[in-house]
């Protein structure tokens, strides 16, 4: 019998790459919107991080009539009053890239010592059924700091400037293998997989 097929309502290459290694464990058949040419362009319109998510997952859900994880997530800067918050992607601007994003970032700390520029990455993961009912949900969050400087080349986004104070290096620096246990990603797919397997067990997934 064929795996049950689960879709990562992610076009980010690099996130729906995280969550594939993340969800593993779970035994699903596992897509993205890559491979559904007719996938909708969700308009990422909510004032948190919960309301994109959910947003992504139910209407991507309805329209592909399938089980679908919508995933939003961004960094918030205590010392910037929470932004860019969940205009993390796009903080730079409508054709932002994660270079010009971290140069804003960099400018708009210019000057804040160290210990004034604490963060935290937030991700939060929403599955809606066929139907676009929203079935598990959950948000975890990774704590750190805003390097003076870009350091490493590992990850995507913020990673080059975003710093683990307990190991003195950036998630650039420190690559996929601590990453995946330390990150905002990991820990919301780590309280996602047991809620998963109930729906699995339960057969609530056809």
């Amino acid at each position: 019998m064929a795996a049950p097929l689960l879709v990562l309502g992610t076009h980010n290459r690099k996130k729906a790459h995280e969550l594939d290694a993340l969800l593993a464990p779970l035994g699903l058949a596992l897509a993205t919107l890559a491979d559904f040419p007719d996938a909708l362009e969700v308009a990422e319109e909510g004032e948190t991080f919960a309301a994109n998510a959910v947003a992504k997952a139910t209407e991507q859900a309805v329209h592909l009539q399938q089980w679908v994880l919508g995933e939003d997530s961004g960094l918030i800067v205590d010392a910037l009053d929470g932004r860019p918050g969940v205009y993390s992607a796009r903080y730079s601007g409508p054709d932002a890239t994660d270079e010009s994003n971290n140069r804003r970032l960099l400018e708009e700390l210019e000057g804040i010592p160290p210990e004034r520029r604490a963060a935290r990455y937030v991700c939060h993961l929403a599955l809606s059924d066929p139907e676009g009912r929203v079935r598990a949900e959950c948000e975890a969050a990774c704590h750190g700091r805003i390097a003076l400087s870009e350091a490493g080349t590992a990850g995507f986004g913020y990673d080059p400037l975003f710093e683990i104070a307990e190991y003195h290096r950036t998630f650039g620096e420190l690559g996929e293998a601590v990453k995946s246990v330390l990150s905002h990603r990991s820990r919301a797919a780590a309280m996602l997989v047991p809620s998963v397997r109930e729906l699995l067990a339960s057969g609530a997934w056809k």
